[in-house]
């Protein structure tokens, strides 16, 4: 009851000082997605395979970055006695916001397993999708902090829905594309499984727009 009590009263007033850690390490880790994300891009639009090892070491380091984030936001959760909204709803969005870096990370690590030499485009033009998600999810958490009076925060949640659909029907065309034209099956196999990593990052991005949409539906 008390927890509920101090709830109401932080977000019908002022927020308490303290509640500003939560918003303020959700948009640091939304950042850094943005971050890998970017960088995904330059990756491949300057890739040389002789580099892949040098291109994994400097996304691995934004990798951990962002998980220092979550670390961050699983000590002060320990040690809360109240929070902004429900405890599990924080914890909820950490875990989401730190798997979009990871998905980020895992599409650079397939390069390096399957020894690509040659970037498809559609490569490329899916990566910016996944910048252009991120983006989205960066202003989303930017709005968080004050969702009951944003105007602007469903709209950016439909918005992020619409470039996942955009990297649906990406996907599927890679896809078909690659299946016509590839008669080199492990090139085949390669690609269908960074498309794959692709296509996660783009779930992942939509996934945590949603639940920060289901959050503002239990909270108002």
């Amino acid at each position: 009851m008390i927890q509920s009590l101090t709830f109401s009263k932080g977000w019908n007033n002022t927020m308490a000082k303290g509640d500003k850690f939560y918003f303020e390490n959700f948009a640091a880790s939304t950042a850094l997605s943005k971050k890998a994300a970017s960088y995904l891009v330059n990756c491949l639009e300057t890739y040389h395979p002789d580099k892949i090892q040098q291109m994994l070491t400097e996304m691995h380091k934004i990798e951990h970055e962002a998980d220092g984030k979550k670390h961050e936001m699983n000590a002060a959760l320990a040690k809360a006695f109240v929070t902004p909204v429900d405890r599990e709803d924080l914890d909820m969005l950490s875990h989401n916001l730190d798997d979009v870096t990871d998905m980020i990370e895992d599409v650079l690590q397939k390069f390096y397993i399957y020894n690509i030499q040659t970037i498809n485009p559609p490569a490329i033009e899916f990566a910016k999708k996944i910048v252009r998600s991120c983006e989205l999810l960066c202003e989303i958490m930017g709005e968080f902090e004050n969702f009951k009076k944003s105007k602007k925060i469903h709209s950016l949640i439909v918005a992020m829905n619409d470039v996942e659909e955009e990297c649906d029907k990406l996907y599927l065309s890679s896809m078909r594309e690659l299946t016509k034209n590839t008669s080199d099956v492990l090139s085949t196999i390669s690609w269908r499984e960074i498309y794959n990593c692709l296509e996660d990052c783009a779930d992942a991005c939509e996934h945590a727009s949603e639940c920060v949409g289901s959050v503002i539906m239990k909270n108002t």
